[in-house]
């Protein structure tokens, strides 16, 4: 193989002639030369030109094993007869205000497919904040635009990214699992960018799934008026088995008896856990069946938390209706005031949970983007440069490296 061959093969420099090879100091340095006759003008291409001496420059290239390679090349200067300005010549192998070549470039984006920037910095020899520029800048190029015109089922969250009460509004593509907007924030002004670039795209949204939040509710009933909006069965039950807590707690603080007391107190978890995961080795089916025999208002509660968990179990949508109609009766007959406000919240969300029906979608994938970008910020210590914070997210659905806690 020819020295220009190796240049190009090896390390993208194609157009340039191979001077001499340097060993010093465990590296390897490529000298490089340039014809006179291939000068031109960077900004107008011209060959109209007359050299002005040149600036010695040296960049980063692919190693070998792990042996550092640098290439070595006195950049030409010269005046463009045509521009009358002087100015280097073009770089066919490198970005000219860039420390490392191209080729190097895309071996360190390869490495960040499979492995963290602390680990690319490591094998590469080269500083943290130079391997998170080359990725900034292709993530930044990447998601410079992200097409929201074929969304149709979408997901909307917010998740805590910082103390003080900072967070991001994060909306999951459903269908393909990728973050297609970031709000900083939360709340309507969150989502405002969003909603214009869906009407901008002429996007048809179909389903959204949400919380009970009722900025939610308000944004969507503005921004999406023809899209089912969804309530998430497992903010629906998270909300409930609040209202069971909170229950619990009041009706321990009545009791005078220490030994009801004790008791009540020592159900807590087990009221909240399904009955099919109760363990019977450990006798909590017994323990939790004295305490509900020791108080009817919980008893109720309890029982009628089992049952709502059967509206998401129903033959038709008609069989739900019916279902939850019959759910709200008996909690408002129930007389217990916490069950009888929360029928009150049901009855008003009533339609968002019966659009479960025709599109079965959940915020439970968003739940799992929301557990990778806090395992993220985790293996990072946080991040201070919250732009590129935002470009890994969007990059998320596409990273292979496995995540270790």
């Amino acid at each position: 193989m020819s020295t220009t061959s190796l240049l190009y093969q090896a390390f993208g420099v194609r157009g340039y002639q191979l001077v001499r090879t340097d060993f010093q100091l465990g590296e390897v340095v490529f000298t490089i030369g340039q014809n006179r006759e291939r000068y031109c003008c960077a900004a107008c291409g011209s060959r109209e030109v007359v050299a002005h001496g040149t600036k010695p420059r040296l960049w980063e290239t692919v190693p070998i094993g792990k042996r550092r390679v640098r290439i070595f090349f006195e950049v030409p200067r010269v005046e463009c007869r045509r521009c009358l300005a002087v100015r280097q010549v073009p770089l066919g192998f490198a970005d000219p205000k860039r420390s490392y070549t191209r080729s190097f470039e895309r071996y360190a984006l390869e490495l960040c497919r499979r492995m963290t920037i602390k680990d690319v910095a490591h094998h590469l020899g080269i500083g943290w904040d130079t391997v998170k520029d080359i990725q900034k800048r292709h993530l930044t190029a990447e998601y410079a635009t992200i097409p929201v015109r074929k969304l149709r089922q979408i997901a909307i969250d917010e998740i805590a990214i910082a103390s003080g009460h900072r967070y991001f509004t994060v909306v999951l593509d459903l269908e393909s699992g990728a973050v297609v907007h970031i709000g900083d924030g939360k709340g309507i002004a969150a989502l405002v960018p969003f909603f214009r670039k869906l009407k901008a795209a002429h996007a048809k949204i179909k389903a959204v799934a949400t919380d009970l939040a009722p900025t939610y509710v308000a944004a969507i009933k503005k921004h999406l008026p023809h899209a089912a909006h969804v309530f998430d069965r497992f903010h629906v039950v998270k909300l409930f088995n609040e209202k069971l807590a909170d229950l619990r707690r009041e009706l321990h603080r009545e009791l005078d008896n220490d030994k009801e007391k004790k008791l009540l107190k020592g159900v807590r978890w087990l009221l909240l856990k399904n009955p099919e995961h109760l363990d019977d080795e450990k006798q909590e089916r017994q323990r939790l069946e004295a305490a509900l025999a020791l108080n009817a208002p919980l008893a109720t509660a309890y029982y009628l938390k089992e049952d709502l968990r059967q509206f998401w179990e129903q033959p038709t949508k008609l069989a739900a209706l019916l279902h939850l109609e019959h759910w709200i009766r008996k909690a408002r007959a129930s007389g217990v005031a916490i069950l009888k406000k929360f029928a009150d919240t049901l009855s008003f969300y009533r339609p968002g949970l019966l659009a479960w029906y025709d599109y079965p979608i959940s915020t439970g994938p968003l739940e799992g983007t929301n557990n990778k970008i806090r395992t993220l910020q985790r293996q990072a210590y946080g991040f201070r440069d919250l732009e590129f914070f935002k470009l890994k997210i969007y990059h998320l659905h596409k990273t292979r490296y496995a995540f270790v806690g």
